[in-house]
């Protein structure tokens, strides 16, 4: 055989592989084949054996107000503290919440808390990311001069991220914060 007839051959017996290997495409299957049957999409069945006494079945239920996301966070728990337009020094007035956010943890020694520093939309994406690392670190350092060790806190800038832009004076009043989210240790 020579050169030529052998390439061919080879082509041949490799395209015949090919082709034999490929199925046919599936179809989908109707609603009537389904588990769900010819109903609307997005209906999902009712489980009938979900337990409505869970003290009877030694679950508790947990209170609404302490449900940590799936990040291991829960927010809106402790107040923020609030800031003049382009400072970072706590008033007088916020220092209460640090101190309360001090007693929080003090009574739930497995948490701590990361401060969240937040700015209005005012100002250069990098200005406003130093400015609410100053108001993290700023709450940071009050919690430590009233007690609360360093390992419990941490800090984050988010600066104007999630701030509105064109805001009114009220809204960026509300945007000019340090957030204290609850973390699970």
């Amino acid at each position: 055989m020579n050169i030529v007839a052998k390439k061919f051959l080879l082509v041949l017996t490799g395209s015949a592989l090919i082709l034999a290997g490929c199925s046919k495409k599936p179809t989908r299957p109707t609603p009537n084949q389904t588990v769900m049957g010819p109903q609307n999409g997005g209906v999902t069945p009712t489980p009938t054996d979900v337990p409505t006494n869970f003290a009877a079945d030694g679950l508790q239920a947990r209170s609404a107000g302490d449900d940590f996301g799936p990040d291991g966070t829960l927010r809106g728990k402790l107040e923020s503290v609030y800031f003049d337009f382009d400072r970072f020094d706590i008033k007088d007035g916020e220092r209460t919440k640090l101190q309360a956010a001090a007693q929080y943890l003090k009574d739930h020694p497995d948490q701590r808390l990361l401060l969240e520093g937040h700015c209005d939309w005012r100002g250069t994406a990098e200005y406003n990311l130093a400015l609410g690392d100053r108001r993290a670190n700023a709450a940071k350092r009050y919690l430590g001069k009233i007690g609360v060790a360093a390992d419990k806190l941490e800090t984050l800038s988010k600066g104007s991220l999630e701030a509105a832009k064109q805001a009114d004076d009220a809204t960026m009043a509300k945007d000019r914060r340090v957030e204290l989210v609850i973390v699970k240790k």
